[in-house]
């Protein structure tokens, strides 16, 4: 690997997959060129097959040394380091720090990434949040559960994509979710030891996605999302709406996501959080400070111009222009919709039969296809397992509604080709 040639700065990103990986484009066009910090000696496959290794100088990749992963990056002298995904925000924040850049810093690193300490730090902020309890052991679960039935979900202290995630309605679903869950590797290829049970929050999600920078916040795009019972999951994410900025719900998220961030000491650079808007008022359900997903914004910058891969580039490179724009509300030019197709059952893919009746709707943008037809497919139960994802605009949000209930329709049953 060569060290950088020319007098033009460099930005550091750790693990840029996802949507992540759409980040170095947008700093090179802003006159940056971007190396790659790999925090795992082998990433996640689900992560890796998004990489893009043409966008960048070249790859650090950390085995567990921080000085020699220092070391490594020295000679690029980066003038910013940030992470592209959520494997790396730990190890963003140790090099961040140690770099004197921007940073988030490592006081509360470990409450960004663990999902109980999470939500601990926010309460502890005086922000209210779901009642929970960490179990090593399912005595202790068990106590904290009751005697009475009532709806709780399990998840992984560490994970992502909605990975082992488990919604129990009697004592017997918390004990067979702790078995399987306990023992087990995550999505991320990490041993759950314990694992984190909460109240189920009842309420609509939304995704509050935001830039900060030194503690400024700004909200770069609002989604309401549909969640739906099947494939034996109590709350499956069916879609996601883009919100218009301004509103009674939107002022009561965009204030409680703010108090998240800086609980969670999140100052600088993106941050994806999920809430629930309970009949009490917001409450979250857990935040990663990196961009959001799934490819989002993608969708979102077709639909108002600009998403939070362009606003995270544009605090790290003009921070004056950042402050400048930041109290501006972001305005939709169209409606969007991301449609999330189920599978009913796993198997190998022959063919999507009906994908042209998709991509005939008047408000069809894009589709991004997870599984491709030969490939092997999966029962969907979780965000790593959708087939496929298409994204919907349209001037007329009525336009995009008909045709989300239009693909809602369609998916399914003879929408696979499977053997």
């Amino acid at each position: 690997m060569s060290t950088p040639q020319g007098p033009r700065p460099v930005v550091a990103i750790v693990d840029a997959y996802s949507s992540g990986s759409h980040l170095a484009p947008l700093f090179r066009a802003r006159g940056y060129d971007c190396l790659h910090v790999q925090s795992l000696e082998e990433p996640p496959p689900v992560f890796a097959a998004t990489f893009r290794p043409d966008d960048f100088l070249g790859t650090v990749v950390h085995r567990g040394d921080v000085a020699e992963t220092l070391a490594a990056i020295a000679p690029y002298a980066p003038v910013a380091l940030l992470p592209g995904a959520e494997i790396g925000v730990e190890l963003a924040d140790i090099l961040s720090e140690a770099l004197d850049l921007r940073t988030n810093g490592t006081t509360l690193s470990t409450a960004r990434r663990d999902k109980f300490r999470m939500v601990e730090t926010v309460k502890a902020a005086g922000v209210p949040a779901a009642d929970q309890i960490l179990a090593g052991d399912l005595d202790t679960l068990l106590a904290w559960y009751g005697e009475t039935d009532r709806t709780v979900v399990l998840k992984p202290v560490r994970s992502a994509l909605n990975d082992g995630v488990s919604f129990c309605s009697t004592a017997a679903e918390v004990r067979s979710a702790f078995a399987s869950l306990v023992g087990a590797d995550s999505a991320l290829g990490l041993r759950n030891d314990a694992v984190v049970a909460q109240e189920y929050l009842v309420g609509a999600e939304y995704y509050v996605n935001t830039v900060s920078l030194d503690g400024e916040h700004y909200v770069c795009d609002l989604w309401k999302t549909q969640h739906l019972g099947v494939n034996g999951v109590r709350d499956l994410l069916g879609g996601s709406a883009l919100m218009v900025r301004q509103g009674p719900e939107q002022d009561l998220l965009a204030a409680y996501a703010f108090s998240v961030l800086d609980a969670l000491g999140i100052r600088n650079g993106p941050a994806h959080t999920e809430l629930k808007l309970t009949p009490q008022g917001p409450r979250l359900v857990e935040t990663g400070a990196r961009v959001c997903g799934a490819m989002l914004p993608l969708l979102t910058r077709a639909a108002i111009g600009e998403s939070q891969l362009e606003w995270t580039v544009l605090a790290y490179t003009d921070p004056a222009g950042f402050e400048a724009r930041r109290h501006t509300d972001y305005e939709v030019a169209r409606h969007a919709v991301c449609v999330n197709m189920i599978a009913p059952e796993g198997g190998k893919l022959v063919d999507y039969p009906k994908l042209s009746e998709l991509r005939a709707l008047e408000s069809f943008h894009d589709v991004l296809l997870k599984v491709q037809p030969g490939d092997e497919m999966s029962r969907t139960v979780n965000d790593i397992t959708y087939p496929m994802l298409v994204h919907l605009l349209h001037e007329v949000e009525g336009v995009v509604t008909h045709d989300y209930m239009t693909a809602r329709y369609l998916d399914g049953e003879g929408f696979y080709d499977v053997v």
